[in-house]
């Protein structure tokens, strides 16, 4: 089915919609960061699992990708991406036979941080006469996967080092809990100190003839800061392409550019209306959903199908008007969706096939 120059109200809804002008934008402002900086971003496209979308951050700069899954990265690599991180531990036999796979045709790269998953993706590398990129994967605050920095971080690296069918390339760490940590300026400071620790341990390594090519961190909402350490060697943002609501409130200079398109199918009374869409077709974990442009519209109920909004005095809307939700949480709200309908001047430009959906495994 072709969408392609019909206007945005003809969309039947629910149905997720790119503004085109601002996810442009936000590409751009990423771009231009990056442009004059040692440090490379390599996108993460958890947020929009879209291989249209990857490209377009590509051609815009972007080292390579981030997959939160393996089978988000075979989606990814069938698509012609040919640098992706699987930014996860890989442990279970099947998958990690599947990550050795994409490495016959793919430049691929995975975080460990416990030396008997080392072992195994070893093992499998040899079965398969390939050479695995890893990473050690730090503990830098996140309290999510990793490994101490300092010793146990040089403690594993020795360990990897000696595996043959792994190539030791550095790095990585996730400081997601730094990203919404305000004033911005105690972000910065923060985030500051967890560079330090990553470059300590990329000393102590390089100290005992271990070689660190490549350090792998940063978010969106960290971007500017870890852009500029100089032993930073990639940054790993995504949700700044397309932006919620929730993330926008502390990196304002990247737009809300993806929402829910959905239709007004009552009006009980003049202080209330419901519409189509529900938590089918966005997640509300970090909040409820906000209108786009306000409107005189506030949410107040999410239900399976519905979403319940209050209505300001005086404001007037009618069954069949069409609203437009911007998610608190787009990796959740994509997740739920098949495609991507691209706006410019409230016409679709493009639609888009969002094929790593549900790829969890």
């Amino acid at each position: 089915m072709s969408f392609d120059g019909i206007r945005k109200e003809e969309i039947d809804t629910p149905a997720l919609l790119v503004d085109l002008d601002l996810m442009e934008k936000n590409l751009l402002t990423m771009a231009s960061y990056f442009r004059d900086k040692r440090a490379r971003l390599r996108a993460h496209t958890k947020v929009h699992r879209t291989p249209a979308l990857a490209h377009k951050q590509i051609e815009a700069g972007a080292r390579g990708i981030c997959c939160q899954k393996v089978g988000e990265a075979e989606v990814m690599a069938s698509a012609g991406i040919e640098d992706i991180i699987v930014t996860n531990q890989i442990v279970p036999p099947d998958k990690i036979n599947r990550l050795v796979s994409l490495a016959k045709h793919t430049d691929i790269c995975v975080p460990v941080d416990n030396p008997r998953n080392a072992d195994d993706l070893s093992k499998s590398a040899l079965k398969e006469g390939v050479r695995l990129k890893v990473l050690v994967d730090i503990d830098t605050g996140a309290q999510r996967c990793g490994v101490e920095p300092g010793e146990p971080a040089l403690k594993l690296a020795q360990h990897i080092s000696v595996l043959r069918g792994l190539q030791l390339m550095g790095l990585m760490t996730f400081e997601g809990h730094l990203s919404w940590m305000e004033p911005r300026d105690r972000r910065r400071k923060e985030c500051e100190k967890l560079e330090a620790l990553l470059t300590d341990t990329k000393r102590l390594m390089e100290s005992r003839g271990i070689a660190v090519e490549e350090i792998c961190t940063g978010t969106t909402g960290t971007y500017d800061v870890t852009g500029k350490c100089p032993e930073v060697t990639e940054v790993k943002a995504g949700i700044y392409l397309l932006m919620d609501h929730n993330y926008h409130q502390h990196v304002p200079e990247f737009d809300c550019a993806l929402t829910v398109l959905c239709t007004v199918i009552s009006v009980p009374s003049s202080e209330r209306i419901v519409t189509d869409a529900g938590l089918t077709c966005f997640s509300n974990a970090y909040g409820n959903p906000v209108v786009r442009g306000g409107l005189g519209l506030e949410v107040h109920e999410l239900h399976a199908e519905n979403t319940v909004l209050k209505v300001e005095r005086g404001r007037r809307i009618e069954i069949g008007d069409k609203i437009e939700l911007i998610p608190s949480y787009l990796d959740g709200t994509v997740n739920m969706h098949e495609r991507l309908h691209a706006i410019r001047n409230s016409k679709v430009e493009a639609t888009w096939s969002i094929s790593a959906r549900g790829r969890s495994r």
